[in-house]
């Protein structure tokens, strides 16, 4: 195999965010910007000679030319065996999947997850390690540096690599595999969820579905598994061709972006059950009809429920949730006395907890659940849990929702997305939110008085490492929470999300609408981080 090693300078913005590095594709087609960070993921692993690596990515824009320009870097750096989705194609818990079952010594996912895509939108790319889950931060903390000081990339030379036909091929004796992108993953799902209670639930019109892949990863995945194996209805799953710029919409499963499905299950003869996912697959948004279940709930109502399902049915070692995600799964934990962890966002914190079996089912409030069976969050096996439920408990969604709040009571809760802030006013907010925290310990408004007011750090109780700056807390004596936090997931300025959280125990009151019940939390955000104030907006971006 010919080799060439090319030199190259140090781009000063390749610093990996909450996953990966996430970019506008014009930055990544300027010259060596993908090489230098490829060539930095290589320089900051270890005895990987003769492995296997796993590619793939959510079928975005530039998807496939990375992907070749990866190919004869993994083959010049040494790897011996590469495994990629057909078309270059693989969701992101698909691509961990094949990680785990491979044993592949770890994985490159291209994505930049529910971020717009086309020319002028976004490209990201991450590394996940041998378990398949996303790199520790120690391993991102060095590849950076590693940004910071490279001087050349090498390079195979040979000719691209036909993504589209499933076989193997081998290139100056690396070996380069194709395959179903679809096959592995459903072969997984079919060992944790009965699907022959799916197939009769779904066969006797107990269960009508419709599934919103909005034209991202999750389309080809969903239509194998819900129309031609559970045998829904042709079109239950919409939206269902990847394509690279999304269909021009935003792949983000929320009420905001989701639309077409929403209009679906809250409009006439809506059906029992509707779901949507992402671009590259990890997160869900579940529906029934006339109703819109919450992340922090879903988790909730998973974790509460999990003995229903085949691949739990013996319980649960532990739950985990991100720290801006609602405490409704601290109740049920706390009730079936599971041990419960809180953890910053990012899914590479659940990784540690899973591999050491302290946890079972983890999600964050950002539409992302998911288990043991991967180390992702995983937005088809939410999907598919949900309808297993359904079928077990024969209980439409409202009714689960309303008994689990009835047994648990209900977390309020919902959060404001301020988009593209410019930085320097982002973090002027940070930093006048800091010089607080100290004095609203004991400070009232209203029946909300603080109870605590701190940065939350954490320290991993699997390897004792620590992160902090992970994001503002203000606690009220009442069991209440504002929580601020600038996000790692965008590609301009910065986006302030602000979490706000009321529980409520009176059964009378379950009902209320989510904004009017927190208007005094959502207006004491307000006089302590004035971002209304200092950027001159009205509302938030997005309201979840």
């Amino acid at each position: 195999m010919t080799t060439t090693i090319t030199k190259t300078t140090p781009y000063d913005d390749q610093k990996p965010g909450t996953s990966g590095l996430r970019k506008k594709v014009k930055v990544f087609q300027q010259p060596k910007y993908l090489e230098n960070f490829v060539q930095s993921i290589f320089d900051s692993l270890e005895d990987f000679q003769g492995k296997t690596l796993v590619i793939g990515g959510d079928g975005r824009y530039f998807n496939r030319k990375a992907i070749q320009i990866i190919i004869k870097m993994a083959a010049a750096n040494g790897f011996g065996e590469l495994i990629i989705g057909q078309g270059g194609l693989l969701s992101t818990p698909a691509a961990s999947n094949i990680i785990r079952k491979y044993n592949a010594f770890g994985g490159i996912v291209l994505s930049a997850s529910h971020n717009p895509g086309g020319p002028d939108e976004d490209f990201g790319i991450k590394y996940n390690v041998s378990n398949g889950g996303p790199a520790p931060e120690k391993f991102t903390d060095k590849l950076y540096e590693n940004t910071k000081t490279i001087t050349g990339y090498k390079k195979a030379r040979f000719g691209d690599i036909d993504l589209d036909v499933i076989g193997e091929v081998e290139k100056g004796g690396v070996k380069i595999r194709i395959i179903d992108s679809v096959a592995d993953y459903a072969e997984l799902m079919a060992k944790i969820f009965d699907f022959d209670l799916l197939k009769q639930s779904i066969h006797n019109g107990f269960i009508t579905l419709r599934f919103d892949a909005m034209h991202a990863i999750t389309g080809p995945y969903a239509k194998h598994i819900l129309e031609d194996t559970l045998g829904a209805a042709p079109g239950s799953v919409f939206n269902a061709v990847p394509l690279e710029d999304f269909g021009g919409g935003h792949p983000d499963p929320n009420m905001a972006h989701a639309h077409e499905l929403c209009e679906i299950m809250f409009g006439a003869d809506a059906p029992t059950f509707g779901a949507a996912s992402d671009g590259d697959g990890d997160r869900n948004m579940v529906m029934g009809s006339n109703i819109f279940v919450t992340p922090s709930d879903s988790l909730a109502i998973m974790a509460a429920n999990a003995k229903l399902i085949p691949a739990y049915a013996k319980g649960i070692s532990g739950v985990a949730r991100s720290m801006p995600t609602s405490q409704a799964v601290d109740r049920v934990a706390d009730k079936l006395s599971l041990p419960c962890y809180e953890t910053p966002t990012g899914w590479k914190f659940f990784g540690n907890l899973l591999d050491a079996d302290k946890i079972t089912i983890c999600g964050e409030e950002s539409f992302g659940s998911g288990s043991n069976h991967v180390r992702e969050k995983d937005g088809l096996w939410a999907v598919l849990f949900w309808l297993n439920l359904i079928a077990r408990k024969r209980e439409s969604v409202e009714d689960i929702v309303h008994e689990h709040w009835q047994k648990y009571g209900r977390d309020i809760y919902c959060r404001h997305d301020y988009e593209a802030v410019d930085s320097e006013i982002a973090n002027g907010i940070v930093e006048h939110l800091r010089s607080q925290l100290s004095s609203l310990p004991g400070k009232s408004w209203g029946d909300y008085e603080v109870k605590f007011a701190d940065e939350f750090s954490y320290t991993d109780p699997v390897d004792g490492s620590v992160s902090s700056n992970q994001g503002i807390r203000i606690g009220f004596v009442n069991g209440s929470r504002i929580v601020f936090r600038l996000s790692g997931t965008g590609t301009v300025g910065a986006t302030l999300r602000i979490y706000l959280e009321r529980y409520e125990r009176d059964v009378s009151k379950h009902d209320q609408d989510a904004q009017i019940a927190l208007a005094e939390l959502i207006e004491i955000a307000e006089q302590l981080c004035e971002v209304k104030k200092r950027t001159g907006r009205t509302e938030p971006d997005v309201i979840t």
